[in-house]
């Protein structure tokens, strides 16, 4: 260790910060979280005299914990400062910074896990019944909220898309999910029926600058942002008189709940939706299991039975 910042706990965090943008290609939003929660421990850690990794063990950690659980932290919020400061652990063991990563020595709080709330089918049907397609902005939404209920791609996924990333014929669309890994998301008739609409009468009218290459545009002529999405969808619910509050968000898990009922294979499901890990995809299995649960007693003459 020639440099004396190399056991340095704040240099130690720059230097993950900068790998986490770099070689993770994280978000800005989530290199910032990292940055805000690791920093806050690190300043308990300066407040007891711990000023090298080194000295960081169980007994500190837990008395952490506790003490964020003794402020009134959610159990969730805990769990996620675990799963970061881990993180942080690791790359401090692969830079060969420690032996061990000390923060794998502590348990996460047990976090219930909350179901992801989704639309019907009727609802789905009502929010696209909603949008008004005698306006360039009303193909736009319409296509916009068949692409999404289609594809269940996220936000980010959606905005992105570039008019090279669409094909009509095979009914896909080329999509650049999280650590820029590629997906192909597939497009039911309707979706391609939609985003044709789009591309012939809605784009067109909305295109100022002949030369963007951005599928989605909004008024001004510039590729939509994640904001006008979630706008959108707010205002058309409101309009088809959904209660439940509808965001992008709603619309990925919709669709992966009415694939997992329609009997798709969780598998498949999960590659579509681009989750590197399967235990990701398995919370809908949750929503379809209280599902078939419901359909069983309604449908089997003995269900009911005591």
């Amino acid at each position: 260790m020639g440099d004396r910042h190399d056991d340095d706990l704040e240099h130690l965090l720059t230097r993950f910060l900068t790998h986490l943008q770099t070689a993770r290609d994280s978000s800005p939003y989530t290199v910032k979280n990292y940055g805000t929660d690791i920093g806050q421990f690190l300043a308990y850690c300066r407040e007891r005299g711990v000023r090298s990794p080194a000295q960081i063990d169980r007994a500190l950690l837990r008395r952490y914990l506790a003490e964020l659980d003794a402020v009134g932290y959610a159990k969730a919020s805990i769990a996620r400062r675990v799963a970061e400061l881990r993180s942080f652990g690791d790359f401090l063991v692969r830079e060969e910074v420690l032996p061990g990563n000390p923060f794998r020595s502590i348990n996460a709080p047990r976090v219930p896990q909350r179901l992801p709330r989704y639309l019907t089918v009727a609802e789905v049907e009502s929010l696209l019944a909603a949008v008004d397609t005698s306006t360039p902005l009303g193909v736009r939404n319409r296509a916009l909220i068949e692409v999404l209920y289609a594809t269940g791609v996220r936000v980010a996924e959606l905005v992105g898309l570039d008019l090279g990333d669409v094909d009509l014929a095979q009914a896909q669309v080329r999509v650049v999910g999280k650590g820029r890994k590629e997906r192909i998301a597939l497009l039911g008739r309707p979706a391609v029926q939609a985003v044709r609409a789009y591309l012939d009468g809605g784009r067109p009218a909305l295109a100022c600058d002949r030369r963007s290459r951005a599928l989605w545009l909004n008024r001004r002529g510039g590729r939509l942002s994640t904001r006008g999405v979630a706008l959108m969808l707010e205002k058309t619910a409101r309009q088809a008189g959904i209660t439940t509050p509808v965001s992008p968000h709603v619309l990925r898990h919709t669709f992966a709940t009415h694939m997992l009922d329609g009997g798709a294979d969780l598998r498949v499901v999960q590659e579509l939706l681009g989750h590197a890990n399967l235990t990701t995809t398995q919370v809908y299995t949750h929503v379809s299991r209280s599902r078939a649960r419901e359909v069983y007693r309604r449908a089997h003459p003995r269900a009911d039975l005591h």
